[in-house]
């Protein structure tokens, strides 16, 4: 949807310092709203280093804000820390409204994630494009897409992009062509494709390790 990324330049112009007062919404007309095809919401987690449990993970994720319009979406956005200042580590999620950023979440659960890893200079701005992307249904397949995740690492970043079915090829395959066109990556850039259930596998694996070693 071109009119988010119109709006970009309308927001940075504005003073961005000042949250709305809820008088000041409540007088905005619903015909000046410009409604996205789908609601979001914006979640974010701080890891415990050293800690892979899954419950512990689940109870560190917290919503932050959920928005269903264009003008809402950059009112949320403008006033959410930049990832550059955010401890290391943390976790960043957008997904659409009703499902959870767990790899157990029904939407998620047959699915999988497309990983980039990006050099820390660089992946607010891959971060905002990808986010863009999502709210304004310009991936290929985006009926398909859940949510994409931007991953604060001490040597890198990494975003993900999760999907419902990993089954469908043509759709997997289509969402991996549409993220190197919107980031304008090169064709010949390696992306790599992990599903939900071998991240369970590995996780839990990991756990019993542990758990062996005493």
């Amino acid at each position: 949807m071109e009119l988010v990324a119109e709006k970009k330049e309308q927001h940075k112009n504005n003073n961005s310092t000042q949250t709305p007062s809820a008088d000041q919404d409540r007088e905005r007309s619903a015909l000046d709203l410009h409604p996205l095809k789908n609601k979001f919401v914006f979640w974010y987690t701080r890891r415990n280093q050293g800690v892979r449990s899954q419950t512990s993970y689940e109870d560190n994720i917290k919503s932050i804000v959920d928005f269903s319009t264009v003008e809402a979406f950059w009112v949320c956005y403008c006033h959410l820390a930049r990832p550059s200042t955010l401890p290391i580590p943390t976790d960043l999620h957008l997904f659409k409204e009703g499902i959870r950023p767990l790899w157990e979440d029904s939407a998620n659960c047959n699915g999988g994630k497309w990983i980039i890893r990006f050099k820390k200079a660089v992946s607010g701005r891959f971060w905002e494009d990808l986010v863009l992307a999502l709210v304004g249904d310009e991936l290929d397949y985006g009926d398909n897409i859940c949510g994409v995740v931007l991953s604060i690492r001490f040597n890198e970043d990494i975003l993900s992009v999760w999907n419902r079915n990993t089954s469908d090829n043509q759709a997997v395959m289509a969402l991996r062509d549409a993220i190197k066109r919107h980031l304008k990556l090169p064709h010949s850039y390696v992306m790599e494709y992990k599903p939900h259930d071998v991240s369970l596998r590995d996780n839990s694996s990991y756990r019993n390790t542990r758990l062996l070693r005493g």
